[in-house]
């Protein structure tokens, strides 16, 4: 999993509430078998009307928004089923980090587990942050997760809260194999300490 300290990028504004997981990623992507490509199926029936055409009034197709690494959203974000191919699509999409309220608690472990950051803020906070963005040509914005600040286009900087095992295992991109190999000396001194049973064959 690729660590996460610091990024400036661009921004783009969802500014919906309650977007739950089978919004975020539509059901026809869910037959992969494999972790990559979800990004094509990113909110796929709001940005796709029924002949595969993108549709001008949804908010990522603008192009002000072209390119973008943080997605400001509103509360609830990511509620509804656990379903993994989600954040997936998200950071398939090129988002690598989320900015809302709230989130859905199962949605925000999962992205934290493949490196997508989760970052909560005050309501009005989040609007005021919406409200700065340049809708016609785009704005920028650094999130720094060592300092556990965003800077917005003004160069104001907003502090955050952030779990701190959670933030430890972002800064250090540790996945659940990263976390376990953390303590690859312990396991094999405890794997040393206690072998398993003498597995004989019979003739």
């Amino acid at each position: 999993m690729k660590a996460f300290r610091r990024l400036t990028g661009r921004v783009a504004v969802l500014d919906r509430t309650d977007v739950d997981t089978d919004q975020i990623v539509a059901k026809q992507a869910l037959m992969r078998v494999d972790r990559t490509g979800f990004g094509r199926f990113l909110f796929y029936d709001w940005r796709f009307d029924a002949d595969g055409n993108p549709r001008p009034e949804f908010e990522l197709n603008d192009p002000a928004f072209a390119g973008a690494k943080i997605l400001l959203a509103g509360r609830n974000f990511g509620c509804g089923s656990s379903r993994e191919h989600a954040p997936w699509a998200l950071q398939d999409y090129g988002f690598e980090a989320v900015i809302a309220p709230s989130f859905g608690d199962i949605f925000r472990s999962n992205c934290v587990n493949i490196g997508l950051v989760p970052i909560e803020l005050d309501a009005a906070e989040v609007k005021r942050l919406m409200e700065l963005v340049d809708l016609d040509q785009g704005s920028d914005m650094t999130v720094d997760l060592e300092a556990k600040t965003i800077t917005d286009p003004t160069g104001r900087t907003i502090p955050f809260a952030f779990d701190d095992f959670q933030r430890h295992c972002l800064l250090n991109g540790l996945d659940d194999i990263g976390r376990a190999l953390e303590h690859e000396d312990e396991i094999a001194a405890y794997e040393a300490a206690h072998p398993g049973p003498v597995v004989t064959t019979a003739i």
